[in-house]
Parts: structure tokens; sequence; C-alpha cells
């Protein structure tokens, strides 16, 4: 097939279950695929990092030549917008997440990351089927990430509706109708930010341990956010801090249970399991492309890449490229300079990848001793849509 349709067949949901043949169809056309539709595709190891560290390179999507008509009125967040504002946003969300000012935070969600993986284990004790991603994948980083962020118990199953139209609305592939799509993903942001400043705001002067009432309780004027950047903000955080997380768990569990060696393996070596997650997250990674837009006419690669442009990196096959891993569709545990592009890379790295690992560690050896005699009740799992943020939309078990 001609390499300019290579992103719609890679958007094509038929092939979700198993994408990695095109990518490798897309690393032996060449470092730059033109697609018909005017985008350009990146699929090399070498040269998505080059890309991801260019500075000529813009996440911004107001940046495109042909833009959405929402995309002409809706600031994004700050992890597709550019330096020096991207900077700014992404080091005042960072201040109550993280080193340097706040370095205890997530190490402390240890224990009660531990716990809440226990509570959902015990409740699938007595269960001959489950679903890894209704029964365990997707409560266990929504309860965390509500518990990080402060909102009550009784709230946290709002979330799943605004998070899948957000979600949804992100995903990348050959130019479609989208007007449905985007009017449902301005609605749930609209919805989701006023629920979280006005939770916020009830925390303003009466601090509780929690990153709203960090975020509204700042007491210093120039690092305190406005209320849209408040909003801003912590969605991306819930959908950063749950949805990749959720794939990553579930592609796990999947990956594991086709490959009963190494389940068996990390069951008998369980200090092997950090190692074993870098390797997921380049095998099997939950985020799969990302979006970049030159700001000026870039030459890469002997080809010309317009100002304007949207060029869809392929991340997750430059993860699986041979020239820079041995044997890359092989999962490998022990696999040594595992620099994948499981949580990207450049100055758009992801923040979250910590929080991430204790959660997939913690899950994955929670759930390991329990999948001796597990199986898959379907191989391959249906798939959720997005092609950008892959991963089963159900993963049924039989225990």
């Amino acid at each position: 097939m001609p390499s300019d349709t290579l992103l719609a067949r890679i958007s094509d949901y038929v092939n979700r279950p198993n994408p990695y043949p095109l990518y490798a169809e897309l690393r032996a056309a060449g470092p730059v695929v033109r697609q018909a539709d005017g985008s350009y595709l990146i699929g090399t190891y070498h040269d998505i990092a080059a890309l991801l560290h260019d500075p000529r390179m813009s996440a911004d999507p107001r940046s495109r030549s042909a833009r959405a008509p929402s995309e002409e009125t809706v600031k994004p967040p700050f992890l597709r917008l550019d330096d020096p504002e991207h900077h700014r946003l992404r080091t005042m969300a960072m201040r109550p997440f993280g080193p340097p000012h706040s370095p205890g935070r997530i190490d402390a969600m240890r224990g009660e990351i531990a716990h809440i993986t226990r509570e959902l284990i015990e409740a699938l004790r007595d269960r001959e089927q489950i679903d890894v991603v209704d029964d365990f994948a997707y409560p266990l980083p929504i309860t965390v990430i509500c518990r990080l962020m402060g909102v009550p118990r009784e709230d946290e199953s709002l979330f799943q509706g605004w998070t899948e139209a957000l979600v949804a609305s992100a995903d990348i592939g050959p130019e479609e109708d989208t007007t449905e799509r985007d009017k449902a993903a301005i609605k749930a942001r609209q919805e989701m930010g006023r629920y979280l400043v006005d939770l916020a705001e009830q925390r303003r002067g009466r601090p509780t341990d929690d990153m709203l009432s960090a975020f509204i309780n700042e007491p210093d004027p120039a690092l305190q956010l406005s209320n849209e950047e408040l909003a801003d903000t912590t969605i991306l955080l819930f959908i950063a801090g749950h949805e990749t997380t959720v794939n990553l768990i579930t592609n796990g569990v999947l990956t594991l249970l086709r490959q009963p060696r190494q389940l068996d393996r990390l069951r008998r070596e369980p200090d092997l399991l950090p190692r074993a997650v870098e390797e997921l997250l380049r095998y099997e990674p939950p985020v799969h492309m990302r979006e970049r837009i030159p700001l000026v006419d870039i030459d890469h690669a002997g080809a010309t890449i317009p100002k304007g442009t949207s060029v869809v990196l392929a991340l997750a096959s430059g993860s699986r490229d041979p020239k820079r891993f041995h044997e890359p569709d092989r999962f490998d545990p022990t696999r040594p300079d595992n620099e994948h592009f499981g949580f990207g890379s450049g100055i758009h790295l992801c923040y979250g990848a910590p929080l991430a690992r204790i959660e997939a560690e913690t899950a994955l050896g929670a759930l390991i001793p329990h999948l001796s005699t597990a199986r898959l009740v379907q191989d391959p799992p249906p798939y959720r849509q997005n092609a950008m943020l892959r991963g089963p939309r159900h993963l049924p078990v039989h225990r």
C-alpha cells in the first residue's frame, strides 16, 4: 500500500489491536513520510528525538495553518503550549506536586496507593471472571488522582464522562468532521473546570493537604493561577494523571498473560518489576503519537516540512526502532539502556511520570500473584477508539 495512507491506516480502528506492522512499514518508508492529507509522519527513533528537542517545533495547535474552529478560541493546556508560557504554567503546576518545592508529596502516596490496590484486589477475590479495566485499572488511578487533588469520594464518579469526552477530542488522525466531538469536549471542559475551581475556592483561607488547596492558597501573587489557568491546569492533571496509567496497567496485564514465561519470572523475581514497567512503557506504551507544528520551514532528513504543517511523531514506532533497540519486538524485562518515549521527551516530558511508575509497579506487583491460572477471555480484547492513547476498553480475564 502507498506510504501516504499510513496515518489513515494506523488510525483505522481495525488496526488498533496491532499497529506495529504499520510502524515497521513507516520506518522503512523513510524518516519523513508525507501523508495524503498534507501532514507528515515520523516513525524513526533518532528523528523523533531530534524534533521533540527542536525549538522550532511548536506543540501549540494554534500554530497550524489549518485550524479547527474551536482551536481559534480555546487556549490549550500547558501541555500544548510553547515556552515561555509553557515553562511558566508548568513551573506553577509543579510546585505542589514534586521537587524542589514539594519533594515528598508523591513518595508519601505509596502507602495510600498500596492500600487502595489491596482494597480493589480484595473485592475481586471470589470472582471467577473480572474486567481488568473496569474492576481495577480504571478505579485505581482515578481514586489516586482524586485523593491527590482533594476531590471528595462521593464525587469521583463525575469524572469518567468528562475525561472520556476530553480524551476523544485529543485524538490524532486524518482530517474528519470533528464538530460534535469538539462540542462535547468544550462542554466537558467547562463543567469540569467549574467544578474544580469551585472546590478549590471552598479551601481558600482554609488549607487542607491536597493540591487544589495548595493552588488556591499560594501566597506569592506572582505564582498564583487565575481561575482560567487553575481550571486548565487541574483538568490536565486529571487527564494525564489517570488516563495513561489505565492503559499502562491494562497493557501490562495483557502483555504478561500473553507471555507466561515472563509472568512466571516476575512472580519469582519481583525485584525486576521496576525494569519491567520501563519495558512495558517501551513495548506497549499508553501514548502512541504526539503532534508538533513547525514555526518556520524546516529541512530535516532531506525533506522540507513547511511552516504550519501538522507533524505526527509516532512515539510507539520510535520505541520499537531496531536501529535503537536490540530485538525491539521482544518483551525483555531486563532490557538495558531503555530510553523509551513512553513519557515523551524534551521540555514536554511528562512530569507525572514518577506517580505513574509507582501506580504501575504497585498494581502489577499486587496482580501478578493472582494471574498464575488466569486466561484471557478474548484476545485481542476490544480496544478504545483513540489511536493516540491506545489501550483496551475492556480486558475480560477468567481466573
